[in-house]
C-alpha cells in the first residue's frame, strides 16, 4: 500500500515523485518503457521551472550540464530585426537553460532513486485504476503477468494518450493548427554562439537553438506534412530560407511533427490527479509542456502531502478548486502564448512580412514591451 502511485516516468511524473518522496511518503512511480529514452525533443527549461527543480536538488546538474541562453535576436533576409535578453527577469536564474530531455530525465530519475532505490518500476503497463472503497488499485501487466498497486492517490503523468485519464471517460478539447514543423540537430558551425536565433522569412520561420557538445538545433515551418524527413532535406531548407550551411553528415536528430492541443475539463477527479500532458499537451513552439507540467506538480504536491499528514480521504475542497483555478489558467495562457508564436511564424508575401517585421523591430526598442515580450518567452 503506497501513499501515492504515479502513472509515467517521464520527467514530469519524475519530479513530482521526487517531491513527495522529500516529504516523506511512500511513492510508487510505473513505468511501461524497459529503458530510458534517448530522445530529446523538450530542450528548453525556464527561470520558473529551474527554481521549481531546485527543490529537488536538480537545477544544479542541470545547469552544469547545459547551455545558458541569455540573448535572443530575430533576423529576416540577413538583417537584424530585434535582439531579447532574457536574463532581464530573473535574478536567480538569468537565463533559458538548453539541455537535451534525456538529461533531464536521467538527473530526474537519479534523484529519486537516491530518496527510494525501489520507488520506480519499468516495464509496467497499466491497464486500470479502480477505487475498491477507498483504496486506488492500479492494474496493469509485467513481463506477461498481471500486476496490481495500491495507493491512497493516483497521479497520472502517463502523456498525450494517457490510458488513466481513457479510463476516467475524459475526452480532452482538442485544436488542431495549420502548422508542421521538422527539426533536427546538427554540428554547431555558426557564429550566433550561445543565441537563441528566429529567422523570420516569407517561406515561413525557422528557429535555431545551441545545445551542449557543440550541437545547434533547427527547426524549419513547412506547409504540409513531411512524412519521411532526412538531413539532406532539412539541410538544404535551412540553406535555402535562411542562408545558414549545416553539415547534413553531422546530424544526430531529425523528427517532423504537426501541431495540436489538448486540455481537460478538470485536472482532480477525486484522489485522481492529471499532470503534464496528460492534462494538457501545449505546441511545442516555445518549449512550454514540459515547464507547465513542473510548475502543476508544484503547486500539486503540498496538497496531497497534507491531505496524507491529516489522514483526509481527499484534499480540502478549496484547495483543489484553486489549484485547478490558477493551472487550467496557466495552461491556458500557455496553448495562446504558443499560438501567437507558430503565427508569428507561418508564411506571408514579401512586403507584408517587411512591414510587420519593421513594426516587430520599432515595437522592441520600448521598454515596456521589450519587457513583456521577454517574460512571455520565459514564462514569468
Amino acid at each position: 500500500m503506497f501513499d501515492v502511485v504515479v502513472v509515467g516516468a517521464g520527467p514530469v511524473g519524475l519530479y513530482i515523485a521526487a517531491l513527495l518522496l522529500q516529504l516523506g511518503h511512500r511513492v510508487a512511480v510505473l513505468e511501461r518503457h524497459v529503458t530510458t529514452s534517448r530522445q530529446s525533443r523538450a530542450i528548453g527549461i525556464h527561470p520558473p521551472a529551474l527554481a521549481a527543480l531546485d527543490a529537488v536538488g536538480a537545477a544544479h546538474t542541470l545547469v552544469s550540464s547545459g547551455i545558458r541562453i541569455t540573448h535572443g535576436a530575430a533576423y529576416s533576409g540577413g538583417r537584424r530585426v530585434a535582439d531579447m535578453d532574457f536574463a532581464r527577469p530573473s535574478a536567480e536564474y538569468p537565463f533559458i537553460l538548453s539541455v537535451p530531455q534525456y538529461l533531464t530525465t536521467r538527473t530526474l530519475e537519479s534523484r529519486v532513486q537516491a530518496l527510494d532505490p525501489a520507488a520506480l518500476r519499468r516495464g509496467v503497463h497499466v491497464e486500470e485504476v479502480v477505487d475498491d472503497d477507498g483504496c486506488l488499485r492500479v492494474r496493469g501487466q509485467q513481463d506477461g503477468s498481471a500486476v496490481e498497486f495500491s495507493g491512497r492517490f493516483v497521479i497520472a503523468a502517463d502523456g498525450v494518450h494517457s490510458v488513466v485519464r481513457g479510463g476516467l471517460g475524459l475526452e480532452p478539447r482538442l485544436r488542431t493548427y495549420p502548422d508542421y514543423y521538422v527539426m533536427g540537430d546538427f554540428l554547431d558551425e555558426s557564429t550566433y554562439g550561445n543565441k537563441a536565433v528566429l529567422f523570420l522569412e516569407p517561406g515561413g520561420i525557422v528557429e535555431s537553438f545551441p545545445l551542449p557538445g557543440g550541437i545547434r538545433r533547427w527547426v524549419v515551418r513547412l506547409g504540409a506534412p513531411c512524412a519521411e524527413p532526412t538531413p539532406h532535406t532539412l539541410a538544404a531548407l535551412i540553406k535555402k530560407r535562411t542562408g545558414s550551411a549545416v553539415d547534413s553528415a553531422s546530424n544526430t536528430m531529425i523528427s517532423a511533427f504537426g501541431v495540436t492541443s489538448r486540455l481537460v475539463s478538470r485536472m482532480v477527479h477525486g484522489r485522481i490527479s492529471l499532470l503534464g500532458d496528460a492534462a494538457h499537451e501545449i505546441s511545442p513552439i516555445g518549449g512550454q509542456g514540459m515547464n507547465l507540467g513542473w510548475l502543476d506538480a508544484a503547486a500539486l504536491a503540498p496538497i496531497i502531502s497534507d491531505a496524507l499528514r491529516t489522514a483526509a480521504r481527499s484534499p480540502a475542497a478549496k484547495e483543489l478548486a484553486d489549484f485547478e483555478r490558477d493551472r487550467q489558467r496557466a495552461a491556458k495562457k500557455a496553448i495562446w502564448q504558443a499560438s501567437l508564436n507558430m503565427a508569428l511564424g507561418r508564411p506571408l508575401p514579401p512586403k507584408i512580412l517587411s512591414a510587420r517585421n519593421a513594426l516587430i523591430g520599432r515595437a522592441i526598442t520600448f521598454p515596456l514591451f521589450s519587457e513583456l515580450v521577454v517574460r512571455r518567452f520565459t514564462m514569468h
